[in-house]
């Protein structure tokens, strides 16, 4: 299938010098992605850690592999070289650092991986100024209806015809899961990915031994979405210490297990610290209708504010907002540190329009307001020329997304 991503990859190809990074998580289509620009005609190299043959190729230099890639070679275009899983190796960042200060003006240099690849942030050799990362989230409703999104932030509102809409709910973004529709199937690709985060992916990353533990708290998580994050209630239902837990957490963070978001506030060091809640990347894991309805949002939103960012269109951020008497709002997407709209969730249309929606609107001076309904038909209608607080169905409102 067509991704939104794939106008942007091949313009960044095109137009910059600079690394592309492409993360998220495992089997959401980074490598499907890279591999699509080969059709650009330009001559195509694939090194995927993974395999024996390419990592030994790899640890002998970034010299060497020049020479593999024939990079000195007279060509009408440059080539291209993906680097797949490279973030696994423990000295990768100075090795792309090195690669590319070598080689940038000769060869386009596509990287990809399943745990964060923006980690310099931590310290270390820095490889920032010589990257462009881009974020890979599964399908999303606007994906699934525009696959060449809108040079601006918003699109024009599109029907998702009703049964992708249900498949979307009921297996996830997920590619594979998506297309195939099959539940037997979903069921053994959720237990080979679960496999594959534990067994695999944490083994190689991190030094962590206890994976009994960790499951523990990502069923514990998975069990919490859409809820504010108590460490302490989760350190005392697995045994261990409170920052065995933020180390953890920010582990399956790091390996697109789960994201948190934090609370609005005017004072960003005050946000922080306070409790953020917790989602999960893959909504079809939950049962619970509510949180599902929850945790499809915020998917959602999180998708649509990291493509924005991605796309240089400005700088956005996704919260939620509660106050000390616990009045709340289950979202709020802030445009270049201004709040932009709120979007409080619901599964079915048997509720009154919330008066937090008001109550917040008025004290943030937000443009928008909504009340989303997962399970309202499709309206053509743009929800975004209302400035008083309304209902609207989520397929629309999330057609006009990314």
């Amino acid at each position: 299938m067509l991704r939104i991503y794939q106008d942007m990859l091949i313009k960044h190809i095109q137009c910059e010098r600079q690394m592309l990074f492409l993360a998220g998580p495992r089997q959401v289509g980074k490598t499907t992605l890279s591999q699509a620009l080969e059709s650009l005609g330009a001559a195509f190299y694939y090194l995927n850690w993974d395999v024996q043959e390419h990592q030994r190729l790899i640890i002998q230099g970034p010299q060497t592999v020049g020479q593999f890639l024939e990079i000195h070679r007279a060509r009408q275009l440059r080539p291209i070289v993906v680097f797949d899983e490279i973030h696994k190796y423990k000295g990768w960042k100075n090795y792309l650092k090195g690669f590319y200060d070598l080689y940038s003006q000769q060869i386009h240099i596509i990287v990809t991986g399943s745990a964060r690849l923006d980690i310099y942030q931590a310290g270390g050799d820095s490889l920032m100024g010589r990257y462009f990362l881009y974020r890979i989230h599964p399908f999303s409703v606007a994906e699934l209806v525009h696959p060449h999104p809108a040079s601006e932030e918003l699109q024009e509102p599109r029907k998702l015809e009703d049964s992708k809409f249900n498949a979307l709910w009921t297996f996830g973004g997920f590619p594979q899961p998506y297309l195939k529709q099959d539940k037997s199937f979903h069921l053994r690709w959720k237990k080979l990915r679960d496999q594959q985060l534990f067994q695999e992916d944490i083994r190689d990353l991190t030094h962590i031994h206890e994976i009994s533990q960790m499951k523990l708290l990502a069923e514990l998580l998975r069990l919490q979405a859409g809820q504010l994050l108590n460490r302490n209630n989760c350190a005392n239902k697995i045994n261990v210490a409170v920052n065995t837990i933020s180390r953890w957490l920010e582990t399956l963070s790091r390996l697109y297990y789960c994201f948190t978001i934090t609370p609005w506030c005017k004072n960003v060091s005050r946000s922080l610290i306070k409790e953020p809640k917790v989602y999960l990347w893959d909504w079809s894991l939950i049962d619970d209708i509510g949180a599902k309805s929850e945790n499809f949002m915020a998917s959602h939103l999180l998708k649509a504010i990291q493509f924005w960012n991605d796309r240089g269109l400005g700088d956005y951020s996704l919260h939620f907002i509660r106050d000390k008497d616990k009045n709340e709002v289950d979202f709020l997407v802030v445009k270049d540190q201004q709040p932009w709209f709120l979007v409080e969730v619901k599964h079915a249309n048997n509720q009154p329009m919330s008066q937090q929606l008001y109550r917040f609107k008025e004290q943030l001076q937000v443009k928008h307001a909504f009340q989303v309904v997962i399970d309202l038909p499709y309206e053509a209608i743009d929800c975004f020329v209302y400035t008083d607080p309304v209902i609207v169905p989520a397929k629309t409102f999330l057609s006009q997304l990314v």
